[in-house]
């Protein structure tokens, strides 16, 4: 439980208790019930409104959150998971294949976390290797071979830094992902789910729709390493995420994204169902939209947004 959700835990346990002794006493309390659920429900909508950068950031790593392959199994019925990049290893950090979302066949390619110890180490916390972003563009040119859309989960604290992963050519791996992703010729949208940080994020982030759930961030730095970089303590992280302006919020107004996919009242997690109901909803509708356009109309759009960030007129 995250320190602002505690009052509204407080709340529900006082809830929970006070229709247990209505139930075994007969005594109705209905009203004193529907009173209580009230203020249970204007306090979330109070505490979620105004949630702080830092805070958004901590929502984005709820231990209950759904990952990659949670919204994958949701979404489709067919998925059939594809390994390896045909020259190192498989990468379980990086998970991708074919699936069906309303009657059309997508490839879906996302960061995967664990959930335990165990998972967290086959997964390598969701920091892939090069050989990781080599398997998302093998598959990302499968995907155009065959005609299909490409859908991406972005979910990662960044990038492998470790010396093997360089040794391998991770910023080359990155790099060939940004060049090809531009010159797709298929529709391709990138969705943030949890963490978007650093090159780890970008190298699967190019796609002509990049939209943020609400409460995701996105940045080329976490609030931890920015704060020990410019304070040498990871004590002054909360006025790092603070100034990195970091979240859905901060990235579509700065034009850094195209949309932000609205989340269940407490985050993604406090009701799975309906975030994947929404989630399909966008992909299709966006999907369609898209395919509207011809090839070469969604390659020089992809161009032309991504070459106007950062560019400005004094």
């Amino acid at each position: 439980m995250l320190d602002f959700e505690k009052p509204i835990a407080e709340l529900e346990a006082k809830l929970s208790d006070m229709t247990k002794i209505a139930g075994e006493s007969g005594v109705n309390m209905d009203e004193t019930i529907k009173s209580l659920e009230n203020k249970i429900e204007d306090l979330k909508k109070d505490t979620f409104a105004n949630l702080t950068r830092w805070q958004r950031v901590q929502l984005s790593r709820h231990p209950d959150r759904p990952y990659t392959l949670d919204y994958i199994y949701e979404l489709t019925d067919d998925f059939v998971e594809l390994h390896g990049d045909r020259s190192v290893s498989d990468d379980k950090a990086m998970v991708g294949g074919f699936g069906t979302i309303s009657g059309k066949t997508y490839m879906l390619i996302g960061q995967q976390k664990g959930r335990n110890t165990k998972q967290r180490q086959m997964r390598n916390f969701g920091m892939a290797n090069p050989e990781g972003y080599r398997k998302a563009l093998r598959l990302m040119k499968l995907a155009e071979k065959f005609n299909k859309p490409i859908i991406t989960f972005i979910d990662t604290p960044g990038a492998f830094p470790g010396i093997e992963a360089e040794e391998r050519g991770q910023g080359e791996a990155i790099a060939r992902n940004l060049r090809e992703m531009f010159m797709l010729k298929v529709p391709v949208i990138c969705l943030i789910i949890g963490e978007g940080a650093s090159g780890g994020a970008l190298g699967i982030g190019i796609g002509d729709k990049v939209l943020m759930l609400e409460n995701t961030w996105y940045s080329v730095i976490s609030p931890e390493s920015c704060s020990s970089i410019l304070w040498r303590s990871w004590d002054y992280k909360e006025q790092a995420a603070e100034a990195l302006k970091l979240t859905a919020g901060d990235m579509k107004s700065f034009k850094m994204i195209d949309g932000i996919v609205k989340e269940p009242l407490g985050g993604a997690h406090t009701d799975f169902k309906k975030m994947s109901s929404t989630l399909k909803r966008t992909i299709t509708k966006t999907t369609n939209e898209l395919e509207t356009l011809s090839p070469e109309e969604r390659i020089n759009l992809r161009i032309d947004k991504f070459s106007q960030m950062g560019v400005f007129n004094e």
